[in-house]
């Protein structure tokens, strides 16, 4: 009976021992993937503050090479003065789209700043930690 009992014992601890080491790699997988969801959470705020930025730069960028383009035609074309004249003035509208979308840009930006800093603050504390 008596080794029936050990092998009982070692049987028990075995199932401890796995039952700890289960835990432990679980713990550690849901570590990961919330450092994974906020990394990428955070790789998208950033990048979409970056496009935005792009289109509403390319917008603005866009529409002074417009005023160009239509100044030189303004050149060329005598008779059609007047309408190429209201083309290229900015309009109340269009100007205040752009008032918009570079608030807009500035809020995204800010709130991807904060999101960088909270996330570069926990990687620091974590690794004092380790």
């Amino acid at each position: 009976m008596t080794l029936l009992e050990k092998e009982n014992l070692e049987k028990q601890k075995l199932v401890q021992a796995s039952a700890h080491y289960k835990k432990e790699l679980e713990d550690e997988m849901k570590s990961i993937s919330k450092s994974t969801e906020r990394i990428v959470t955070n790789a998208l705020f950033i990048g979409g503050a970056l496009a935005l930025t792009y289109f509403a730069v390319s917008q603005i960028a866009g529409s002074k090479g417009k005023k160009k383009k239509s100044a030189k035609k303004e050149i060329d074309n005598e008779e059609n003065h007047s309408e190429i004249q209201e083309a290229s003035s900015p309009g109340v509208l269009s100007h205040i789209g752009e008032i918009v979308v570079t608030q807009a840009t500035m809020a995204l930006l800010e709130f991807a700043k904060e999101r960088l800093a909270d996330y570069l603050a926990n990687r620091k504390s974590d690794d004092e930690n380790s």
